[in-house]
């Protein structure tokens, strides 16, 4: 007798081309509502004080000046800028890999139905992402217990595990990473940290991609652990920095006269170009990063 097999046909569903084409114009619409703005701040950057005040905001300068990037660069404060921004990359690096490292390690355990105090660590996870501290209590353990006020651990060990992700890579690990597999490996032998580097990381890559990219995010664009925790000058981040430089503008936007005597005139501060172009300075180095992994992972 011979078997009959069964072929299981796969329908794909296509769209008629009137769909497809109004679907595509909603996604162009969408593209188009994220890159209009950034575009928008680089033009009134690019345009002349005295313009932006007769004319407003436009999406093409009548006058092009780059003095609002001349102010930001100019003598000592390009210094300035490019430390912080050296300080910036290297905290955003480094507390990248230690967020993902200790992220994945925790939510791997907690994710295994055969570790003991998995839900109690699970709750542990939950109720510090309901319940904080304080800054008050944060501060003290940062700076009086662990002693790390001026160091660039400051900028780095506060932000190094948040629950969310943990959660997030924990669903992950459950969904993706068989039991069947991981039991299979102990069978032949294989200790708990082999199993992990060499069989639930690679397949744990999108994930790990994933809490990765908030992490830097989150670290590149932080610069209230600065405020509390950093006073030395050589490790400032370069958001905290232009945050420094935007309050000194709206300072002396405030006090005209003093501005006409630090400046040489109010007229000659490029105060609304000045504050975009902080904007595209901090924005477009990992907007830059975000495309190009973008478009690898799109590869």
């Amino acid at each position: 007798m011979r078997k009959k097999e069964k072929v299981t046909k796969v329908e794909i569903r296509n769209f008629n081309p009137t769909a497809n084409l109004i679907f595509n114009i909603i996604i162009a619409l969408f593209a188009l509502s994220c890159v209009l703005p950034f575009f928008f701040v680089v033009m009134i950057s690019l345009t002349e004080e005295h313009s932006l005040a007769e004319l407003g905001y436009r999406f093409w300068p009548k006058e092009f000046s780059t003095a609002a990037y001349s102010y930001i660069f100019a003598g000592q404060m390009s210094s300035k800028i490019f430390k912080a921004f050296g300080v910036t990359v290297l905290v955003t690096v480094l507390g990248t890999v230690v967020n993902s490292t200790m992220t994945s390690l925790y939510a791997y355990v907690i994710s295994r139905s055969n570790f003991p105090f998995r839900k109690f660590f699970t709750i542990f996870a939950l109720i510090t992402m309901l319940f904080t501290p304080g800054m008050v209590a944060t501060y003290l353990i940062v700076s009086n217990m662990l002693f790390l006020k001026d160091t660039i651990w400051a900028l780095i060990l506060p932000m190094a595990l948040g629950p969310f992700n943990i959660l997030v890579m924990r669903t992950f690990f459950i969904k993706t990473v068989p039991d069947s597999i991981i039991e299979s490996a102990r069978m032949d032998g294989a200790s708990e940290l082999k199993i992990f580097m060499k069989i639930v990381l690679p397949l744990a890559v999108p994930g790990i991609a994933t809490i990765s990219l908030f992490a830097a995010l989150g670290y590149w664009n932080d610069w209230f652990n600065a405020l509390l925790y950093i006073q030395n000058d050589d490790l400032v981040p370069l958001q905290y920095l232009l945050m420094k430089i935007q309050s000194n503008l709206d300072f002396l936007a405030k006090n005209a006269g003093m501005g006409a005597q630090i400046q040489g005139g109010l007229a000659a501060l490029p105060s609304e170009s000045a504050r975009m172009a902080i904007v595209v300075v901090s924005t477009l180095p990992i907007a830059l990063n975000l495309i190009l992994i973008t478009s690898e992972a799109a590869q």
